[in-house]
This record gives structure tokens, sequence and C-alpha cells, in this order.
């Protein structure tokens, strides 16, 4: 145990986490030199293609310092706050953390987050200044931002350059120095215990769990037993990350490995579940929290035919991401479905395209929403996750909706149009300081809908790309919010249904309205398209149909016969419309669904 070392790293997005775990596991040999390629870590194809970590992704490199040889377990974390839940458990099964930061950035907002994270798990922090071959480098700058921050000597700080390797080697002795080794909670033990942090699945082997083991030690001939799921199994194969999976005989106290179960049913393994021996058990560990979804959004298939399909997707995918949740409901018009919460938009956007890419579905899914609790006129304390749930107006007494704390680190040039842009979206800002190099700290709240409005992107564009947010949910306030709903063809259509402030339902509808219109196929009938609110139509267009000349085969003679074929043309559309169905395509929930794009 003395020489291991496990540590992770944390960092903003796109602050060169991937790209140094890329060059530690060159300098340690972990990877041959012929198979080394950018963001090895991030096995994903959206990971790869998107230049982000989705999954945190544990491995082990043996790496010599002092003329001994050391065993370090690196877990490579997510920089998106949507992806914290991912950040979170991978901390608890380490004792240290290399804080990174981008040279040419500097602290950012989500740095304070992940630091905070960090120090609530106690971990040991190496402060460490990244990319200091960039010519925009400002390293002494970032140094006294990060002193600062952690109440340390610039000294103390290291840097590293992940593209050239500049740093890194020294880093790795340091993280030998700096974090301690693995402790025994149970000392002399003859059982066992791990912490179940992550797990995938097999097709052929069923949930294979990643563990830090705790106490004592785990062979693939013992009888496991997982303490929350209630479980027995005997394990077909333990080991290690290297970052492919290599087996070992056993894993001992101190080691991050894997454990194949050969458990095939959903729902069995959890994480923060604890493993250990059946026949000499030990008390469970504390495990994690669960976390709570931020956004809501109902998800159904094209065709029905494909629901137990969607189902079978939703279990598979929730055994490599535990993060979202989701249960089973029913609407009229779309069918069977499942209502699915997500930690934020991206978290969202991430999970519906790997059910289209990696299961090959089509889906509907319905405008995001949040949780909102209701009271209505008859005293009734309701929770709804959906407009579609939303009380009738006049009904509603009272609407309460979750705020969120934000901080925001902007240039202090960018300030003006940031202010107005938190105005426009009924922020409530509580403090503003000047952070060093002309950047300025907001700290402020806002309703967690607000949020959703599409600010990232506001926030980005009115500072051009230079501000850094994050963010917490808080407290539960009063809302001024109705329901917002699209009638097509004057049928309700709940995917397009939104619940917005009542000082904006005029502009939501209008551009609601507006956009639907723009995007939907014409149909064999003229079709109407509204925005309904308050117990009444806000806004309204109709969208011609499809025009055929139906007396083009004709030629000459008297115009009686081309009128008589237009009459038959305009009675046969008209039974049309009053039997028939609009037919939406699926990529105009998919365009409604994204506010970007028009």
């Amino acid at each position: 145990m003395n020489n291991i070392r496990n540590f992770s790293i944390i960092a903003h997005i796109d602050h060169g986490k991937s790209t140094l775990a890329d060059r530690m596991l060159e300098i340690t040999h972990t990877i041959e030199s012929r198979k080394m390629k950018e963001q090895v870590l991030d096995s994903m194809e959206l990971e790869r293609e998107r230049g982000i970590t989705i999954k945190m992704q544990p491995v082990r490199m043996q790496f010599k310092s002092a003329n001994e040889e050391y065993a370090l377990n690196l877990i490579d974390t997510p920089g998106h706050i949507d992806f914290y839940y991912e950040v979170s458990r991978a901390l608890k099964a380490v004792e240290g953390s290399i804080l990174l930061v981008d040279a040419t950035q500097g602290v950012q907002a989500q740095t304070l987050t992940t630091l905070e994270m960090a120090r609530e798990a106690n971990l040991v922090i190496i402060p460490v200044v990244s990319k200091i071959d960039s010519p925009l480098a400002r390293i002494d700058d970032v140094k006294l931002e990060m002193a600062k921050l952690l109440n340390c000597s610039p000294d103390e700080i290291l840097e590293v350059s992940g593209k050239t390797g500049q740093g890194v080697e020294n880093l790795l002795h340091e993280v030998v120095k700096r974090i301690p080794p693995p402790k025994e909670e149970i000392v002399n033990s003859n059982s066992a215990r791990g912490l179940v942090f992550d797990f995938s699945y097999s097709n052929h082997t069923g949930v294979i769990l990643y563990v830090r083991i705790i106490d004592g030690k785990v062979s693939r001939r013992d009888t496991l037993y997982l303490a929350i799921g209630e479980r027995k199994f005997a394990p077909i194969e333990v080991g290690i990350f290297h970052p492919e999976q290599v087996q070992k005989d056993s894993l001992v106290a101190g080691e991050i490995g894997y454990i194949v179960t050969g458990i095939k049913e959903p729902g069995i393994a959890t994480v923060g579940d604890t493993v250990t021996l059946f026949d000499r058990p030990l008390a469970p560990l504390e495990g994690y929290m669960t976390p709570k979804p931020v956004v809501w959004a109902s998800v159904y298939t094209e065709s029905q035919d494909d629901f137990n399909a969607l189902r079978q997707a939703l279990d598979r995918l929730r055994l490599s991401d535990s993060s979202f949740s989701h249960e089973e409901e029913a609407s009229g018009l779309l069918g069977r479905g499942f209502r699915c919460g997500f930690l934020g938009m991206l978290h969202l956007e991430i999970i519906m395209e790997r059910l289209r890419r990696e299961f090959n579905l089509a889906l509907i899914v319905t405008t995001p929403s949040i949780t909102y609790e209701i009271e209505e006129k008859r005293g009734k304390r309701v929770i709804v996750y959906s407009a579609t749930q939303f009380p009738e107006y006049g009904l509603i007494e009272k609407v309460y909706e979750p705020w969120v704390e934000i901080n925001i680190i902007v240039p202090s040039d960018y300030l003006s149009p940031i202010l107005q842009l938190l105005f426009e979206h009924e922020a409530v800002v509580h403090n503003t300081e000047n952070w060093g190099d002309n950047r300025s700290a907001l700290t402020l709240e806002m309703p967690l809908r607000e949020l959703m409005r599409n600010f990232f992107d506001e926030v980005k564009s009115a500072s051009s790309g230079f501000a850094s947010l994050s963010y917490k949910i808080g407290a539960l306030r009063e809302a001024d919010v109705v329901k917002l709903e699209i009638l097509v063809a004057d049928e309700v259509y709940p995917a397009f249904s939104r619940v917005v402030a009542r000082r904006r339902v005029d502009i939501e509808a209008e551009q609601a309205v507006d956009k639907l219109y723009e995007i939907l196929p014409k149909q064999m009938f003229a079709t109407k398209i509204q925005g309904k609110a308050l117990g009444r139509i806000i806004s309204s267009k109709t969208k011609s149909a499809m025009s055929k000349d139906v007396t083009g085969y004709l030629y000459g003679g008297d115009r009686s016969r081309k009128m008589k074929l237009w009459q038959k043309q305009k009675e046969g559309k008209k039974r049309m419309k009053d039997r028939g169905k609009v037919n939406i395509p699926h990529d105009v929930f998919l365009k409604m669904l994204r506010s970007s794009d028009k």
C-alpha cells in the first residue's frame, strides 16, 4: 500500500486534462508509442468528436521515483458542470487531486466548483498551471490567482505543458511526494470490502464493477456480495485498468480495479454500493448521495413498435451513466414513453445522441422543463416535472420554482453587456469583485428556468467566449409562470408545450409559432399553427396546403371540366383535414428542442 498513489485531475472544461493524461501515459510507458493517440482515455466516439470528457476513466501507471516503483492510479474526470456527479464519485475513490488551470485563461468559475468538491472530500490538492508553452500564457499572473485561491505560495504551484510534455515527469514525482498512500479503515481484517464508484456492461459477461478496495483483499476465487443490491455472485475475473482491462489474481486494499460479476439483470448494481465477502461480510461503506435531476424531458419513439427497444436502451445506458433517471409514462397523442431526468441541457443532449447512435432509435423529445411545486386553489400541493402535467389556467393558487446560485468570471470590458443580460434573465446580483488581470467575479441568483433559456450561449456570445460560469441548485421561490401550448390543426402537441414566464408569454408564443411555421413541411391541407396560454389563443399562423395541378393532363376544352376537378380536390382536402392527422417528421421535434436552430 505504501507504493500506491490514487489521484484524479480536475479542471474547468478545455483546460487540458485529457492532454496531460496522454503525456503521463506516454512518459510512464503505459501505452506503446505506436498505439498512442490524442485523448486516449476518451474512448467514446462522442467524446473524441466534441473534444470533451463525458465519462470518468481510471488507468494504472507504473512509475519509478527515488529508485522505488510506484503504482499510480489516475482517474480522468469530465470538466463540464453537467457531469459533476462523475467528478464527485471519482474524488471519493482517491486521496489527492491535481487542480489544473490554463495559463492562457486563468482561474475559471468551474475551477472554483471542482476545488470545493475536492476540499469537501479532504483531498490533497496539487496546483498546476498548464499550457505554459503557449505564447499567450500568463504564467506568473495565473500563479498569483491560484495562490490567492488556495492560500499557498506561488512557488508550490507546478508548471506543465500537456502538448510538449514539459514538467510532466516532475509532476509525477510530486504526486508521489505530496499525495499520501491509501490506508485501510479496518486493519488485520480477515474479510474485504470495496467501494463501487462506477460500472459498465458487457453482453457476454454482464455488469463490470469499477471498485476501489478499501479493506482486505478480493480474489476471483472468493464468493462476493453486493450490500445494497443484496446479491451474491462468484466473480468471473478481477483486474486493473492499463488502460484496457488486464486480469489479475486479486485486488488488495488501496488498489483501483474492476470485478466482472456475471450479473445481467438491470438494477442490481448501483454506484456507491459496497462489495464484500459473502461468508465474512463487513459493514457497508457510506456510498454516494443520489443525484437530483435538474432538467426533465419526456422521450417517445416515433413508432410504438420500438417502445421495448427504448426501455432496453435506457436500462443499458443507466449501467454506464447512473446520473440520469427514467420512469414510464403515457401520452394520449404520443403513446407510451419515458420521463427522464438529467443534470443539465448538455447531459440531455448527450444521452439523446447516444440513444440515436448506439441503439439506432428515432425519438421524439419534449421541450425540456424543470420541477415545479404547485399549490392548487383547492389546497392540494403537487410536484410537476413537465408542462403537460401543469394544471389548467385558473386552477393554480401559487407556483414555486428552484433558483440557482451562480458564479461568473468575466473580463471587465464585457461587464456591461453581461449585466444587461442578467437583467433580462431575472437575475439578482449579490456581489461583484475584482479578480485581477482586468477580470471581475459576479455572484448572483436566478431562476433555474431562466438559466435553461439559452443563458450559457448568451453569456458566451456577450463575452466573446471569455466568460465562464458555474452554478448549484438553491431553494424554491414563488414564480409567476404559465403553461404555453402549441396547437397544430387544432390539436395540442405535448412535445411542444412549455412553461414560460408570464411577462414573456406573448414573445415565446410568437417565436414558437413562427419557428414551427418555418420548419413544418406542407401538408395535403392548410394547417393552422397556434400558441395558447392563459385560456386564449395568443399567436396564430396558417401554413398553406401542398399544391398539385389536378388539371395538368387536360388540354383545351370547356373550363367547367377543370372547375369540377378543382371542386373535387377541394372537397377531398376538406375530408382529409377532418379525418387526417398532421405528419410531423422526427427532425422537426429536434429543431424545436434546440433553441439555436433558426
